[in-house]
Order: C-alpha cells, then sequence, then structure tokens
C-alpha cells in the first residue's frame, strides 16, 4: 500500500484540480499562473546552476568561516536566485562532500530564510502593482534566443531570462485570475477568526507549500489573494507562516539520500522553521502590533497589506534567528546526538553512496576523497602482502634498518584481503564516474572526473603487481637465506620509499606539491631497475645466487616496477591536478575558519 501513496495523493490532487476547473474557467488562469511561476522557478534555479559555472559553490567555500559569513551567503545567494531550495540542496551537497561543517550549514539555513523573504517583498512591491505581462514577452524572447548558444554561460543566461519572464506571466496570470475571480465569488466568506483560524490557514500554507514545493509560490498566492480582498489580513498572516513550514520538506526530501550529515542539516531546518512558526503563532497579536508600527513609520499605508504581509514575514525570520543564534551549540549537540556518525567502514566507500546533487565542486570533492579511502587501503595491502607494516615504515627514521628488522610472518590473506579492501572500493568508484561524467557537466569536471576514476584503475594494477610478489617475498624474507634475501629486502625498501613519499605527498598543502618529485621517482625506478639487473648478474657469475632464486627475483622484480609506477600514476593523477578551482577548494578547506576578529565555526 506504500508504495501506492505517491499514485493516490497525485491522483487526489488532480481530481481536486479537475473539480475546480469545473466549478469556474477563471480557476483555471490562476492555476496556470501557478504552474507557469513554478516551471520559471526551476528554469531559474537550472540557469543559475548553468551560468555559475561552480562560482556558486565556491562562494559558498569561502564565505562560511563564521556564522555572520555563513548567514550572509544564505540571504544573499537566495536574494539573488530567488530559491531557498537551491541554496538549501547545495548546502547538503557540500556537507555531504565535507566541504563545509554541520554549524556552516545551519548558519546557510538561517540566512536562507531570512533571505526567502525577498520574495514577498518583491511580489507585494512590484508584482502586484505593475503589469509585468509586457515585460516578460521580451524577456522572454531574449531568454529564448540565449538558451539555445552552445556557450554553457550564455545558455544559463537564457535560462534565467526565460524563468523571470515566465514568473512574471504567472504573477501576471495569477493577478488576472484573482480580478476576475472576485467578480463571482467572495472568498472572504471562508475566513476563519480567533485561534481556528490560525490553526486552519497555518495548515492551508504548509500543505499548499509541500504540494507546490515552493514557498515563494504559497506567498504568491497569498499576496495576491490579499490584494484582490479574497482572504483576510489575519488568515494570510497564518497562510506565510505555514508556508516556512512547508519549505522544510524540500530540504528533507533533498536530505533523503544523503548522508548523515545531510540528514542532520534537514532536521536542523526544520526544527528551525517550526520553532519560528510556533513562536510566531504565540506571539500574533504582539508580532501585528509590532508589523503596524513598523509599517507606519516606513509609510505604508494602512490599507496596504500586501506590504504589510511582506513586513510580518521578515520580522517572524528574523525573530527565528534572533532566538535560534544564542541557541547553536545546543542545537549542533542535538543534532549530532540524534543522528550518530556511523562507524567507518574501510571496505565500503565513505564518500560517494551519498546524493550530491550535480554540482562538480562535490562531485569532484567527494571522488578525491573516496580515491584516497582506497589509496589508504591500497598502501596498508601492498605494504602487508611484502611482510611490511606500513604504520612502522612512516614511523620509521631508517627505512633500510626498519625492512631488514621486519622478518615475522605477517600471515596476510591477500586475495581475500583485495576482495574485501579493494575490489568493492574501485567498483562504486567506477561506477560512480560513470553515473556523473553522463550527468551535464563542464567539460574540465568531466575530464577531471575521469582522471580520478583512472587513478583507482592505476591502484588496482599495483595491487594486483604486488600480489604476485607475496609468496616469493614471504619465503625469502622471513628467514634470512643470503644474497636472495638482500635483494629481495632491496626490492621491499623501494617499495616502502613510494608508499612513504606518498604518504608525505598526502599530508602537504596543496600549494607546496609539485609534479617534480614523481619525475625523479620514475627515474631514479628506472635507474634502480638498471642496477639490480646488474647486481643479479654479478650474484650469478660469482655463483652467489641459485639460478632459480634469481629468474624468480627478476620475474618479481618487474611485477615491483609495475607497481611502483602504478602507485605514481595514482598519486600524479590524485594530487598534482591542474584545475584550479579545486585547488582554490583546497587552499581554502586548509585555511583559518575565520578571518581576524571573526568567531570561527564549530567543525
Amino acid at each position: 500500500m506504500k508504495r501506492y501513496a505517491p499514485l493516490l495523493q497525485l491522483g487526489l490532487i488532480l481530481g481536486l484540480l479537475l473539480l475546480a476547473f469545473s466549478l469556474s474557467g477563471d480557476f483555471q488562469e490562476i492555476a496556470a499562473g501557478v504552474a507557469l511561476f513554478l516551471l520559471g522557478m526551476m528554469l531559474l534555479e537550472d540557469g543559475f546552476k548553468a551560468m555559475g559555472g561552480g562560482l556558486l559553490e565556491r562562494f559558498l567555500a569561502a564565505s562560511t568561516g563564521s556564522l555572520p559569513r555563513a548567514m550572509g551567503f544564505g540571504m544573499a545567494a537566495t536574494t539573488v536566485t530567488q530559491s531557498s531550495s537551491l541554496v538549501s540542496v547545495i548546502a547538503i551537497s557540500f556537507l555531504s562532500a565535507g566541504l563545509i561543517s554541520l554549524a556552516a550549514g545551519v548558519g546557510i539555513i538561517f540566512g536562507a530564510n531570512l533571505g526567502t523573504t525577498t520574495g514577498a517583498w518583491l511580489i507585494a512591491g512590484v508584482g502586484v502593482r505593475v503589469d509585468i505581462a509586457r515585460y516578460a514577452m521580451p524577456i522572454l524572447a531574449f531568454g529564448a534566443v540565449l538558451m539555445f548558444q552552445r556557450a554553457r554561460g550564455l545558455r544559463g543566461a537564457g535560462l534565467v531570462l526565460l524563468g523571470i519572464g515566465l514568473v512574471f506571466l504567472g504573477i501576471a496570470f495569477i493577478k488576472d485570475g484573482f480580478d476576475a475571480f472576485s467578480a463571482g465569488f467572495d472568498l472572504t466568506r471562508l475566513a476563519l477568526t480567533g485561534v481556528l483560524g490560525l490553526v486552519v490557514y497555518t495548515l492551508i500554507g504548509a500543505g499548499a507549500t509541500v504540494v507546490m514545493q515552493s514557498s515563494h509560490a504559497t506567498m504568491l498566492l497569498v499576496i495576491t489573494a490579499l490584494a484582490s480582498g479574497q482572504i483576510s489580513y489575519e488568515n494570510a498572516l497564518a497562510v506565510a507562516i505555514g508556508a516556512n513550514i512547508g519549505t522544510t520538506v524540500t530540504a528533507l526530501i533533498g536530505a533523503a539520500q544523503a548522508n548523515f550529515q545531510g540528514k542532520r542539516l534537514a532536521l536542523g531546518h526544520l526544527i528551525f522553521n517550526m520553532v519560528t512558526a510556533v513562536t510566531a503563532l504565540v506571539l500574533i497579536v504582539p508580532l501585528r502590533m509590532l508589523v503596524d508600527g513598523i509599517s507606519d513609520l516606513v509609510g505604508i499605508a494602512p490599507d496596504d497589506f500586501a506590504l504589510r504581509l511582506a513586513v510580518f514575514h521578515t520580522l517572524f525570520n528574523l525573530l527565528g534567528i534572533v532566538l535560534m543564534v544564542p541557541q547553536m551549540p545546543r542545537l549542533l549537540a542535538y543534532l549530532e546526538r540524534r543522528i550518530a556518525s556511523p562507524a567507518p567502514s574501510i571496505s565500503q566507500p565513505r564518500y560517494i553512496n551519498a546524493d550530491l546533487g550535480s554540482f562538480p565542486v562535490t562531485l569532484l570533492t567527494a571522488m578525491k576523497n573516496e580515491l584516497r579511502h582506497l589509496a589508504q587501503n591500497a598502501a596498508h595491502l601492498i605494504a602487508g602482502a611484502v611482510n611490511l607494516r606500513l604504520d612502522d615504515l612512516l614511523a620509521s627514521k631508517d627505512l633500510r634498518l626498519t625492512v631488514e628488522r621486519s622478518r615475522e610472518a605477517i600471515g596476510l590473506d591477500v586475495e581475500r584481503r583485495y576482495e574485501e579492501k579493494i575490489k568493492t572500493l574501485h567498483s562504486a568508484i567506477v561506477e560512480f564516474a560513470a553515473q556523473k561524467t553522463a550527468l551535464s557537466l563542464p567539460a574540465a569536471a568531466a575530464l577531471r572526473l575521469q582522471e580520478l576514476r583512472d587513478g583507482a584503475n592505476a591502484l588496482v594494477r599495483a595491487v594486483k603487481a604486488v600480489k604476485h610478489l607475496h609468496e616469493n617475498t614471504r619465503r625469502y624474507t622471513e628467514v634470512p637465506q643470503g644474497e636472495v634475501t638482500v635483494l629481495y629486502d632491496r626490492l621491499r625498501e623501494s617499495i616502502a620509499q613510494i608508499l612513504v613519499e606518498i604518504e608525505a605527498l598526502e599530508a602537504a598543502p596543496p600549494e607546496s606539491r609539485s609534479a617534480l618529485w614523481i619525475a625523479e621517482e620514475r627515474s631514479a625506478l628506472r635507474d634502480e631497475s638498471a642496477k639490480v639487473s646488474k647486481l643479479v648478474e654479478r650474484l650469478l657469475q660469482r655463483r652467489q645466487i641459485a639460478a632459480t632464486n634469481a629468474t624468480s627475483f627478476l620475474n618479481d622484480a618487474r611485477y615491483a616496477q609495475e607497481a611502483m609506477e602504478a602507485l605514481l600514476d595514482a598519486a600524479e593523477l590524485l594530487y598534482l591536478d591542474d584545475d584550479q578551482a579545486m585547488a582554490e577548494i583546497e587552499r581554502l578547506l586548509a585555511m583559518e575558519a575565520a578571518d581576524e576578529g571573526e568567531e570561527p565555526l564549530a567543525s
């Protein structure tokens, strides 16, 4: 029954629409206006995504070091895009990818709630007062021309213009529909007063926002209805409160496939909006008196209920921020306690199993983090396969001595460990890259995604090559056997050196990483291979090593060479990319969280 619930809900909505259409032709114009408005909002979102080229995401990463900056970003981005849903989804994606902290994400949500009130001001101040339909036509024409351009930025600008044109057209349709509707019907007869009216119309506002997935659309309807006298001012205030509750559903839907951090942010969004709404309902009388006082002070006419509703919408969202900002530490602690961090799994993907949206920065960051995860697993397995422990190597001040002393059998089941720690992760990375490359990503982002996938392939090649070394390395190094043991120790030392150097590359700041080290290591590997071949030849000539041992070693040396070359390939693809956007993100994440004089956000 549960799987049929969405179909039943859709059928109910369509049935109510058909009933309303049959009762009034004017309602058809209102419904068409809402449809155009929603379509325009969708095009606005898509346009800003395409036109921004990652600008919005990079600005977010640079603007969330402190609570005021995080809130400022949320407010500014929502004001520009007129979509708190888009800003919420970006915040959830960034949080899921580990680009921002939970505190920064909550700050963005606070700011987005305040930014969304600008939509009410635009509708009340311009939409219902000006014949904006005539402005919509040229905007739509220019948008259509730009939309079909090949350049991503121009195409995005075209979508934005089309979105603005459809929003204007939708507002005009709704306004005309209500004007005509009011001639035959008087919906104010359905007005409810007192507590009952507050509860009923709050639920109506929340329900309308859930159905339309847009608090802007709900505010458009209520302001237009208010301007045409089809709803009482008191009931309109309750609808505005309900719209704030309903808008959290978008964040909850966006977090459904997100990781635990995304779910925490969605819950924080719900708590913030519910606290704000309940407080506004409890304090509705003093809030209304305050709205009247402010409106009189700034010169808003006593009967201009549309603008007074915009004042109220802004005021109670400000009230929510004033109430919740001091409670931030408690809110964060509750969210972290309520939705606990899962125990990290070495075998399963950690970063690419969340819904990261289609934002290049979050996709690439998640992919790089997962590739680092795979690299860590591969490094431990490679070290173990040659009878070494990676932790000992990383702590060592003399690798040669550490290798010579590593005689104790580790007892590693290489094949089983490969299946558990490498193959599963590699498959997930390849699948993720294939799915995300199919999206409409910028060419540079799609190429970088493929490079990271190739880095994963290189790590698997390294592990498979080292698997061939395992038996002989164990045989000849657990118990010293003369020169053949010295040769295998030399091979192990070369592998250990590569593993340690790559770990140092991981720990180095992004700006200090250089391709020179990798080029030098490749040259050194070739030189070492030539030296080892000559050494084996001399040992054979002096009969210091058996021919069977020499051939086994030479074969294993080729496998080791292949493994080390593959490790360098992976390191080059992972750490030394020339993608300036990603390098900028890494530098930002390495910087201090807050500028001088600002209180840093908790991580």
